[in-house]
């Protein structure tokens, strides 16, 4: 896939919010001195009145985006994943989350690919965490149209959005004229019969590499895109392991807590089918080169088309 466009989806959400902010003068955008990081210094220079910059302070930060929230604003709080998942845990719960207040959370550097940054800041743990947040909803888009679809949803959905954006440039997979994002509804990118590979994020590009090399031996593999994890697709999820009898969760996130196991929650009560969980293994990420970290930890083409025809 090295003739395709790759775009890092941390890109699109700082695009995305310039965008918005033409469009709704109460959008209202933070940062945690990581403007320029996080994209959001986009937003910045072209709405420099309504971006705030709260300093190295993450839990500060979403305390402001709460009472700008309760003040009819829609502030979108941005930093790494690991300071704004992490860092302001119990801010998000407790000012966020309980009164169910409209903030929306853009954490860009999430999972290993965010490489020589080193293991502190490769947060593996952030969907597992917001997961657990009563009606916190859960996005992680695979590309560069989904991430700005993304983005906009998460604007026009009443209530706390957490999103996940990655630092590393990935292939734009999704066409921008045809595609429709909708939240808790997940993509079929590809039909199959032999098994069901339901991924997130980062790898599901992989994932269908994975697939066209899986099909050159004879295996017909679907390939699923989940890029809302809460609410889940619970019935699309439940019909593909139903038509294959076998699924594949793959996600650049730790195996416990992700994707792979909200998976395994649907289908142990509505469809018990033999799962395997590609993710990183419970354990801490490295410093390296992004590339060379998705492929050490497994989630590179190469690696799902090993683990998948093992499996099978």
């Amino acid at each position: 896939m090295s003739d395709v466009k790759k775009i890092a989806t941390r890109e699109s959400y700082g695009n995305a919010l310039a965008e918005l902010g033409k469009e709704h003068e109460d959008i209202v955008v933070l940062d945690a001195d990581l403007a320029a990081a996080t994209k959001t210094g986009v937003f910045k220079k072209a709405f420099p009145e309504r971006h705030i910059d709260c300093g190295i302070a993450e839990c500060n930060m979403i305390g402001v985006a709460a009472g700008l929230a309760a003040t009819g604003k829609v502030p979108f709080a941005s930093s790494f994943a690991m300071f704004a998942a992490g860092r302001a845990f119990e801010q998000v719960r407790n000012s966020v989350g309980y009164p169910k207040l409209n903030v929306k959370i853009g954490a860009t550097h999430a999972g290993i690919s965010v490489g020589e940054d080193g293991a502190t800041h490769q947060c593996n743990e952030d969907i597992a965490l917001m997961r657990t947040i009563p009606g916190m909803v859960v996005i992680n888009p695979s590309d560069d149209v989904e991430a700005k679809a993304a983005v906009k949803a998460a604007y026009e959905h009443q209530g706390p959005v957490y999103m996940r954006f990655g630092r590393l440039a990935v292939p734009v997979i999704n066409d921008n004229e045809d595609y429709k994002f909708e939240l808790g509804k997940g993509v079929v990118l590809r039909e199959g019969k032999d098994v069901a590979i339901i991924a997130t994020g980062l790898p599901v590009a992989n994932c269908l590499e994975a697939a066209e090399k899986l099909a050159a031996e004879g295996i017909d593999a679907k390939v699923i895109n989940i890029h809302t994890i809460k609410p889940l697709d619970e019935e699309l999820i439940v019909a593909a392991a139903k038509d294959t009898g076998k699924v594949v969760t793959v996600e650049e996130h730790s195996v416990i807590g992700g994707l792979g196991s909200a998976v395994c929650d649907v289908l142990c009560e509505q469809a018990p089918t033999k799962v395997l969980k590609i993710g990183v293994n419970d354990t801490f990420g490295e410093s390296g080169p992004a590339v060379e970290l998705v492929k050490k930890y497994g989630l590179d083409a190469d690696s799902i088309y090993e683990k998948v025809k093992a499996f099978l």
